[in-house]
């Protein structure tokens, strides 16, 4: 298979005069040392080793590509050793920066999970974990403090009730995300849980897919909430109704954010459900024999969408992989609620599902257990996870639900948050990860609580949602936030290095009052402490709230006005 960019659909550029790794253009010779990795042995494979050697050994008998590669492929890395301070991040060695533990990813393809399913992750937390967990924004819940010694007995339990760590982690498929409200929604275009279902039977696991250019990231949603995050995933499917067809979905592709932001584009294809699992073998495809190998900065599925367009990609995707066309098909209207489904909401079937928002994502093993028992407790026995770190209860008789609002809040989850609490989510930060620079969890837990007692003046006030991460790689997102700030050092008023972050303002997805997905704005020089992170937060907020304008359908939101505000009013 030959597939050069073209210059125009009339006439392919020239093949590049270096390779760039692409398997169906330049074989299968590795150029990088992670490709060398993965070339000599499969990163599944690792798991054998895990069960026969270094459960037994322990942490020093781990060989160096498997601790700082093959692992990942199950969920596992090593964890930040305590007490190294953001600035030396850049400057130490991995085996410097690495502690004898490790973070260990649930797999949780679409955030379903049965209360039996959640209890046993409560367990392992509090048994293995140190009762650490943080629900994820990509659906997953993540230990710490994991031995590996003790690892084969958690795949065990977490296998005995359906769950996995298979590919939360490597060059791989990750999780899939799914509509948290699949099934149950009363203003649902199409439910997508057979085909998540479907992809994860059917491929994830597979030795095949197991060795793609980089990170593989799926979503898939029928709601028109759009509460899936379609646009900075590598491959999306969102629910729309073809006026001939019927529903099915529209085919987004090369979505991704970290020091390369790109937002998804759409491939104008229709396609039905029976189809999604063919389909999205065929880009998957397509990424693993065409996608850049070279070098890892440029190896996500955005770049070779920034360089052969969707409508190459589309030819390519049809004639190469798939063996015949897809339907033209319409966009997905606007949406029209939030997609983060928090507070009580009525189930098609009379029930009631709760949306609770824990501070940024942080739970604990007893917690975990005490949502399964609470829901149990109530009748329901399914939960849900949404990729904006929140956690949803389902079928709750009318009659319970203040129970349920009333348990979830004694055990840290409020399903009638401040809009800071609701719209405020945080990556891992310092405290485990290897890559940040500065803390993140407690930094966003302080400045909640901080704007909830500072603008409690502004009650009618609408969320307005702030994102933390603690490097550039933005696994909180930054650049799609209303105020995204990005964990770097700073100078203080003293002149002194200091924790701090970058500002983005006005980024976006999709939502009842942005019709498109769009970029967060930076301006020069614009950064702030940890430390004076809400004081910034709370001026700006002001400053919009004096200054947006009325429109016909209410007040301008926020990231129109933060683009269209001069400088000075950012500051």
């Amino acid at each position: 298979m030959t597939a050069p960019r073209p210059d125009s659909a009339a006439a392919p550029a020239p093949r590049a005069t270096r390779p760039n790794g692409q398997w169906a253009v330049d074989g299968r010779t590795p150029l990088n040392a992670n490709e060398v990795m993965k070339a000599e042995d499969n990163g599944l494979n690792v798991r054998e080793r895990v069960e026969q050697v270094y459960a037994a050994g322990g942490f020093d008998s781990i060989t160096a590509d498997d601790l700082r590669g093959r692992l990942r492929w199950w969920g596992l890395y090593t964890q930040r050793k305590p007490g190294i301070d953001g600035g030396r991040t850049a400057t130490l060695e991995p085996s410097e920066l690495e502690d004898r533990y490790f973070m260990l990813r649930v797999r949780i393809d679409g955030g379903a999970l049965t209360t039996g399913q959640l209890r046993t992750i409560g367990e392992a937390s509090t048994e293995f974990a140190r009762g650490s967990a943080d629900v994820t924004d990509r659906q997953n819940i993540q230990l710490h403090w994991i031995r590996i010694e003790d690892v084969p007995e958690i795949w065990r339990r977490l296998e005995a009730v359906g769950l996995s760590t298979t590919e939360t982690a490597g060059d791989v498929s990750r999780v899939i995300l799914g509509s948290p409200v699949a099934g149950i929604a009363a203003d649902e275009i199409i439910d997508p849980s057979w085909a998540i279902g479907e992809l994860a039977r059917r491929f994830i696991g597979d030795p095949e897919l197991a060795n793609l250019p980089r990170k593989y990231k799926t979503a898939i949603t029928g709601h028109p909430s759009q509460d899936v995050l379609h646009e900075i995933n590598d491959v999306a499917f969102v629910g729309v109704v073809h006026p001939e067809l019927g529903p099915g979905f529209d085919l987004w592709v090369g979505g991704g954010l970290s020091v390369a932001p790109r937002l998804g584009e759409r491939l104008g294809a229709f396609v039905s459900e029976e189809r999604v699992p063919e389909v999205w073998l065929a880009v998957t495809q397509l990424f693993r024999d065409y996608g850049y190998r070279r070098l890892r900065n440029k190896a996500r599925m955005k770049f070779l969408l920034a360089d052969w367009g969707p409508a190459w990609l589309r030819t390519v995707l049809e004639d190469e992989f798939l063996g015949y066309p897809l339907p033209d098909g319409p966009a997905a209207p606007q949406p029209t609620r939030s997609g983060d489904h928090v507070g009580v909401h009525e189930q098609k079937d009379g029930r009631f599902y709760i949306g609770a928002a824990p501070y940024v994502g942080r739970v604990s093993g007893p917690s975990l257990s005490a949502v399964a028992d609470l829901a149990d407790s109530v009748g329901s026995h399914r939960v849900r996870l949404t990729p904006y770190q929140k956690l949803l209860v389902l079928d709750v008789p009318a009659e319970r639900v203040q129970d349920v609002v009333t348990g979830l809040r004694a055990n840290g989850l409020e399903a009638e948050p401040s809009p800071f609490r609701r719209a405020t989510i945080a990556c891992t930060g310092i405290e485990y990860c290897k890559f940040a620079i500065v803390e993140t969890k407690a930094t966003a837990i302080g400045a909640i609580d901080e704007l909830e007692s500072r603008l409690g003046d502004l009650p009618a006030l609408t969320p307005i949602s702030l994102h933390l991460n603690g490097c550039p790689n933005s696994c909180a997102r930054i650049q799609t936030a209303d105020i995204g700030l990005k964990g770097q050092l700073v100078m203080d008023d003293d002149g002194k290095q200091v924790p701090g972050y970058q500002v983005h303002l006005g980024g976006g997805l999709a939502s009842p009052d942005r019709a498109e997905a769009g970029l967060g704005r930076t301006v020069r020089g614009l950064k702030v402490t940890a430390d004076g992170a809400a004081t910034y937060v709370e001026r700006i907020v002001r400053r919009y709230v004096a200054d947006r304008q009325v429109t016909a359908t209410g007040f301008e939101p926020f990231g129109v006005w933060a683009h269209r505000a001069d400088v000075d009013a950012l500051q």
